[in-house]
């Protein structure tokens, strides 16, 4: 059976002529804003509206206009296509790459699986299910009928866990991390979202005590660890700690920032973490502020992606 993989993710804007169609198509995805679709065209406009000027505008000053994660992506599969015999895609939610030319050049190649490897450690209805959920309606449209294999959430994999502590132990470079709160950051979620049976929330918390065990486990300290949530939008309710609140009431002023819930840098790691939380720390003097890479195209994800691939 030819076989071919597809790389999940919610994508970046390219430009910044993209930056309202990432907006928009966002905030029409039914798992996003679960309302029905009429409140959600009019909940839709009003963010975009209210959003729009201030997102293009840190895109522009903090990210030379565009979205880091496209290119990273990019890297990611010429890498992966040196080590597996088959067609490698991305296939990007809200802005293109869209999943339909990849189908489309899939077909006419007569491939019969498609593997899905999701971006998200954690599975969420609004991340891994919103995205297969786009890649069987696409392929409904072209009449085009494989079999779908999705590659399973690997939050608690050991080693999935052991390249996260090695991203975290390389920002920590030379430093003690005894004199260090670690925060590990997972993107938040609205709480009628997790009440609504999201399992999210149990798989970051999983996540998180894997991490525990492993740092204890190797005999490595510091000084707290923290679940923090962070991207909150709007003033409904959301998983909490939030990172900000967190940071603004410090109680320790070395902080070392893990994004628990990303594996390719975008602009919440880049730019939410690294640039605009940093002015929060920088104002409230924090002796030191660090923030760890993700994995983008290192070899030890592209092998963590190759065994996950092979095993199936």
């Amino acid at each position: 059976m030819k076989k071919a993989l597809l790389l999940l993710n919610m994508g970046g804007p390219n430009n910044i002529d993209e930056v309202e169609m990432f907006l928009r198509n966002m905030f029409s995805d039914k798992n996003i804003l679960t309302m029905n679709r009429y409140i959600r065209a009019l909940v839709r406009e009003i963010i975009i509206f209210n959003r729009i000027d201030e997102v293009k505008e840190n895109f522009i000053k903090n990210l030379g206009g565009e979205s880091p994660l496209p290119t990273l992506t990019n890297k990611l599969i010429e890498k992966l296509r040196v080590k597996l015999n088959m067609p490698i895609e991305a296939a990007m939610r809200y802005v293109p790459p869209f999943a339909t030319e990849s189908l489309e050049k899939f077909k006419a190649q007569g491939v019969e699986e498609l593997i899905l490897f999701p971006m998200y450690p954690q599975y969420s209805t609004t991340t891994t299910l919103s995205s297969v959920e786009d890649i069987e309606e696409r392929c409904e449209e072209l009449g085009y009928s494989p079999k779908i294999t999705l590659i399973e959430p690997y939050y608690d994999d050991y080693k999935y866990i052991k390249m996260s502590v090695d991203k975290i132990m390389e920002a920590l470079g030379d430093k003690n991390s005894e004199e260090y709160d670690l925060l590990l950051s997972a993107h938040g979620l609205p709480m009628s979202i997790v009440k609504s049976g999201d399992p999210y929330q149990n798989q970051v918390e999983g996540n998180v005590s894997a991490i525990r065990t492993y740092l204890y486990e190797h005999n490595i300290k510091f000084n707290n660890i923290k679940l923090v949530y962070q991207s909150k939008v709007g003033n409904s309710a959301w998983l909490e700690p939030n990172l900000v609140d967190v940071l603004r009431n410090p109680y320790h002023r070395k902080v070392l920032i893990y994004p628990l819930s990303f594996t390719i840098d975008n602009s919440e790691t880049l730019y939410e973490l690294d640039i605009e939380h940093r002015e929060i720390a920088n104002k409230i003097k924090y002796e030191d502020y660090r923030v760890a890479t993700c994995f983008n195209d290192s070899d030890d994800f592209v092998e963590f992606i190759v065994n996950k691939v092979e095993a199936i």
